[in-house]
């Protein structure tokens, strides 16, 4: 876990650092400060530094993961990753859904959205259930 937090802590001192810079060069520029910029930096930054904060408060409490040692085996990472569905077509449902509530809130068409809505919790539904219906059910 410091990996990840080094990274998004990392990445997050960059869109503080950015902001401050940007700042300082539209002052110089244009003689006044570009706040819409300067805010989405900043807020960037702010959003970054909550996942990197619970990754370094996480990598604390746990014993280090062979990602985190640099005298790990590439061998001691192997293992099962978990469950992946190699034949399932609800990702795609899940992915048309969200494409049709983007398009429908792109062109303020609510109707759309409403029904977009009702697709993506039926994906979602499909999603999750698929092996506890039909021939798939578990014993």
């Amino acid at each position: 876990m410091k990996i990840e937090a080094r990274l998004f802590l990392g990445v997050a001192l960059f869109c503080w650092v950015a902001a401050a810079g940007y700042g300082i060069w539209t002052h110089v520029t244009q003689h006044h400060v570009e706040v819409v910029g300067v805010a989405g930096l900043i807020l960037s930054g702010g959003l970054l530094g909550i996942p990197g904060s619970f990754f370094m408060f996480v990598s604390r409490r746990i014993d280090p993961r062979p990602e985190d040692r640099s005298d790990a085996e590439i061998a001691e990472a192997a293992g099962d990753y978990g469950f992946f569905s190699p034949g399932s077509y609800w990702p795609v449902t899940l992915a048309a859904a969200a494409a049709v509530i983007g398009l429908a809130l792109a062109f303020f068409q609510i109707w759309l959205v409403i029904v977009g809505v009702v697709f993506l919790m039926f994906s979602i539904g499909g999603l999750l259930f698929e092996y506890y219906t039909g021939g798939r059910r578990p014993i």
